[in-house]
């Protein structure tokens, strides 16, 4: 790993099918938006030969093609798939989203891969959502390696973004995170800036340098051989610290000198169990030049370090009806089991499913079973179908190469799976399975919409059918109190584009509009009501009279409604008919056209007519009755009031807690959490929390996350109530 004399890419090219899972390696690149993810994945396909140097894709297409603007927005929002192929190996290197919004693609790109590979910019650091994403690794064990890019940058400090890593990624132990190289720079320019233009391999002791856009390998110099020494010590340490042999500590530390082959052996076998975790700096290839600094050394680590997908445990597998079933890791000849991992839409082929294999072999033309858990909550079904696969491809960039199999362990796309969507499992049709999903973030931004025109208002449903099918972590609601039609998102830049897509891909236009809570009435006092519905206009007319008797019930009793009519004022038959018209009335409204609810409604007494009375009759003079005790009580407004738990760092307590009062929030209690973190429990009115997810981000610098769940209704404060009410006033 990283002492290869590669002059020239390996087994050259964009990868075909693999063959067998152990030539195969699924690396996501994870990392905060501008560390350079993207930039990579080109500078690696570039020096695997995916692209020459001329630029030119080999099928005839052009880098510009793979890389034109509108494409390479749509990758920096979402999960991208380049397949490269190096000294035989495949390597599907995943570019995640660098947005917290798009939190719901990382989640993905971590299932489908067997290793992560973080992107750290020398000129930014690490923030703290790439250090929770790290956390989420760390949980299941996967493999990591860390690439420090933008070297070029005037602040740049290899060796102190080392350090910063070491203490944000290495725990107790920050020995376990350490370079491999360390970067070689040229002379100074003009600026007083040395350029960085090759590497010095601490194993191998074999300088690397990349200055004529070519990796050429040389010896160090007597003044280049201290400035390693240290650098290379620890290494060799932490290595060995790290080893499987035991014995291997004792003999260096008796003076024996540790063979390089052992040492790089024991290294890799360290990476693949996910306990160490390599630094490496890599920077893009200048213009015309073969290969970007640090690509060989890169590659070399995914080929040699990183698991095979062998090595990468399947989630858990039940049949349909929730039967654990055992199968064989990554085993072609078993039962097939693959998931989708990404759901799009391309203007050419139509809709995309990007698959992982976990188990057997997806063939072309093959019927499979779907199954799905559904989110029913997010505007999704349960799935339980069957369907035919149709052409499956490799992707590079917004080209599709068709390929006849797809084995355990590779991804592939699959084209026009009509019921399918993300988090779906494809089985054998006559062997249906169901892998365990992965957690999905809970959207929290909430987006009211409505159709611009006539139109649009046709095309809105399946428009919305087709975006949240594409994305698990969007949620859409029919609002049964407000009527509104609500996309709940990640944040604002996930609604953005949520918006586009619907314009762009479905020809849908809406408008956004003021999203409502749903609000509540109750009475704030004992009231009394009387219900006259008398009319005569020829034949049979229309005869009801109720009297009533309201009073307030304590929060969660619902309406309860009490018969105490004596003597048969009011006929028997006719008693429902009261209470049906008055539970109609509390539906919708006495005051500001919001449900009451938490009341007792007593019928004290009424008068019938032999002949005019109906029930329909009596529902109205029971609504009637209801409305005019309302107009002699106080009413009271009733929010909706949420639980709300935030996970913060503990330098952002302070600022969390002095603004969830801020929101009429009451803070519950704290807990301390792993991590150096807080766990703030509070209930705040959910009036108040609307854009707490966007707000919450900015006051904690992305580190801090929440959830809420509903708790109850309670009175609203009159000033805010009477503020609510002009606004319905003014709306109306």
């Amino acid at each position: 790993m990283g002492d290869k004399a590669h002059t020239h890419p390996g087994a050259a090219g964009r990868a075909q099918a693999a063959d067998h899972p152990a030539s195969v390696r699924n690396v996501v690149l994870v990392g905060h938006s501008g560390s350079g993810k993207t930039t990579l994945v080109e500078a690696l396909a570039l020096t695997a030969g995916a692209v020459n140097r001329a630029g030119r894709v080999e099928d005839g297409g052009t880098v510009s093609d793979y890389d034109d603007i509108e494409h390479r927005q749509q990758r920096s929002v979402q999960l991208s798939l380049v397949p490269v192929e190096w000294d035989g190996i495949k390597v599907n290197l995943l570019d995640t989203p660098g947005y917290a919004d798009f939190v719901g693609e990382l989640r993905a790109g971590l299932r489908a891969a067997d290793a992560a590979l973080f992107v750290v910019s020398a000129s930014d650091g690490v923030d703290g959502s790439t250090r929770m994403v790290w956390d989420e690794c760390a949980a299941v064990g996967m493999p990591r390696a860390i690439v420090v890019t933008h070297l070029e940058a005037a602040r740049a400090d290899f060796e102190e973004m080392t350090r910063i890593c070491a203490e944000a990624f290495g725990g107790d132990d920050p020995d376990a995170v350490l370079p491999l190289y360390l970067p070689l720079r040229g002379p100074e320019g003009p600026d007083g800036h040395a350029p960085v233009t090759g590497l010095v391999g601490l194993l191998s002791q074999k300088l690397f340098d990349y200055s004529t856009g070519e990796r050429k390998e040389s010896e160090p110099g007597e003044d280049q051989l201290p400035l390693m020494e240290e650098a290379r010590g620890r290494l060799i340490e932490g290595i060995i610290a790290e080893s499987e042999d035991e014995t291997l500590m004792d003999r260096y530390l008796g003076g024996e000198q540790v063979d390089v082959k052992t040492l790089v052996e024991d290294l890799e076998r360290a990476v693949a169990r996910g306990v160490f975790f390599p630094v490496l700096a890599a920077a893009p290839a200048a213009e015309g030049a073969r290969q970007g600094l640090g690509t060989v050394e890169l590659l070399e680590l995914i080929t040699g370090g990183f698991p095979t997908p062998l090595e990468h445990g399947t989630p858990r597998v039940t049949t349909v009806d929730g039967r654990p079933r055992e199968l064989k890791p990554c085993d072609p000849d078993a039962p097939l089991v693959a998931e989708v991992v990404k759901t799009s839409s391309d203007p050419y082929v139509g809709r995309l499913s990007l698959i992982r294999v976990f188990s057997g072999t997806l063939r072309a033309d093959q019927t499979v079973h779907v199954s799905g858990h559904g989110m029913a909550d997010r505007g999704h079904e349960d799935h339980d179908v069957d369907e035919r696969i149709g052409a499956l491809s490799t992707p590079f960039g917004k080209q599709q190469r068709p390929v006849s199999h797809v084995i355990a362990g590779d991804l592939a796309c699959v084209a026009k799976l009509s019921r399918a969507e993300t988090g779906d499992t494809l089985s054998a049709k006559d062997d249906p399975l169901l892998m365990e999903p992965w957690e999905m973030p809970d959207p929290l931004l909430p987006l009211a919409i409505q159709a611009h025109s006539k139109p649009d208002e046709d095309k809105l449903s399946q428009g919305l059918a087709r975006l949240v099918a594409e994305d698990p972590t969007m949620r859409l609601e029919q609002n049964q109190d407000t009527h509104q039609v609500v996309l709940w998102c990640l944040g604002e830049a996930h609604a953005d584009v949520a918006l586009e897509r619907l314009r762009s891909r479905y020809g849908v236009k809406v408008d956004v509009v003021p999203h409502r809570v749903p609000l509540r009435e109750t009475f704030g006092s004992r009231a009394a009501g009387r219900g006259r519905h008398v009319k005569q206009s020829g034949g049979h007319g229309q005869f009801a009279i109720c009297e009533i008797e309201v009073e307030p019930l304590p929060g969660g009793s619902g309406i309860e409604f009490v018969d105490k009519v004596v003597g048969g004022a009011v006929p028997r038959q006719f008693i429902p008919s009261v209470e049906k018209g008055v539970r109609a009335q509390a539906a919708k409204g006495v005051a500001a056209g919001h449900p009451l609810i938490d009341v007792r409604v007593t019928l004290l007494d009424g008068k019938a007519h032999s002949v005019d009375s109906s029930d329909a009759a009596f529902q109205t003079a029971g609504a009637l009755a209801l409305r005019e005790a309302a107009s002699d009580a106080k009413i009271h407004l009733l929010e909706p009031v949420a639980e709300v738990s935030v996970l913060v760092g503990d330098d952002y307590v302070g600022a969390v807690m002095s603004d969830l009062s801020g929101r009429r929030g009451r803070v519950l209690g704290t807990e301390q959490s792993a991590g150096g973190r807080t766990l703030i429990k509070a209930e705040v009115p959910e009036i108040e929390i609307g854009r707490y997810s966007v707000d919450l981000r900015s006051l904690s610098h992305g580190t801090a996350r929440f959830s809420r769940r509903y708790a109850r209704h309670e009175p609203m404060p009159s000033q805010v109530a009477e503020r609510v009410r002009e606004e319905a006033r003014a709306a109306s």
